[in-house]
């Protein structure tokens, strides 16, 4: 290859033969066919450098769709068992509701280890409590619904771990009410009776109300006996849905039960 002044001319030779061909490339051409050149194949590495995780991103759509039409499905099946035990549960409730809860047994008594009290109704079937106006001291039960007495007051000092109060079994949500009229001193989310409310009670009296899933007592505010103070739950250190009902006395526990006039 001979390089010239205004061009480059390239002569080819072939082996065993005396004549040769000769090309004159202007230094233009050649020097655009190099960059070209240089172009494409910075263009080709680029395009396989690029391409390649979209081929393989490509390649795993199939699969993807596969999974989400199993997904999609095992999802419906969900929804339906779903269904079928919501059916099942208000069949039973109705169930419990025709025959009586003696006949039905509760699933609470099927899984307790422990022995359970009987339910406790709040008053005789067919009457409507009635609730005294202004302060006074704790004396109305503060459930409705039928609960279970799962543990009782167990004072300090007794060889079990100490209990100030009782435990009412009742499901989420039951409405819990003041035991009589007073004043919210304190609520909020204790570790111990997660969500409470603190009543103060005229002559020394206090009432304490855990483990709610919703307080609606505001600190400060009066209520009157009976008066909605949240809902049961299952917060601070509970392993169940259950009301932790709490009376004191001058600062020190006393048995709610001594204190409650209604029928239970």
């Amino acid at each position: 290859m001979i390089r010239g002044s205004k061009g480059v001319t390239v002569t080819i030779l072939k082996d065993g033969e005396l004549a040769s061909s000769t090309f004159h490339v202007p230094i233009w051409v050649y020097r655009t066919g190099v960059v070209v050149g240089v172009v494409v194949g910075v263009l080709l590495v680029l395009g396989v450098a690029f391409y390649s995780p979209i081929a393989r991103q490509a390649a795993r759509v199939p699969a993807l769709e596969r999974d989400l039409e199993r997904l999609t499905l095992e999802n419906g099946q969900i929804r339906q068992l779903a269904q079928a035990l919501d059916s099942v549960e208000a069949s039973y409730e109705q169930l419990r509701q025709m025959v009586g809860a003696d006949i039905a047994p509760d699933p609470v008594l099927i899984s307790a280890t422990l022995p359970v009290a009987p339910t406790i109704d709040v008053v005789p079937p067919g009457q409507r409590r009635r609730y005294e106006p202004g302060l006074g001291v704790p004396r109305h039960w503060p459930l409705e619904q039928r609960g279970y007495v799962t543990r009782g007051q167990v004072p300090a000092g007794s060889p079990d771990e100490a209990h100030p109060g009782i435990d009412v079994a009742v499901p989420v949500g039951a409405l819990v009410r003041a035991t009589s009229g007073g004043t919210v001193l304190q609520t909020g989310d204790d570790p111990e009776y997660g969500l409470f409310v603190l009543l103060q009670h005229p002559s020394g009296y206090q009432s304490k109300y855990g483990h709610l899933s919703r307080v609606v007592a505001i600190q400060g505010q009066r209520v009157r006996a009976g008066e909605v103070l949240g809902r049961s739950g299952n917060t601070g250190r509970s392993t169940a849905p259950h009301l932790h009902f709490e009376v004191r006395h001058n600062g020190v526990a006393v048995d709610p039960m001594t204190l409650i006039r209604e029928n239970r």
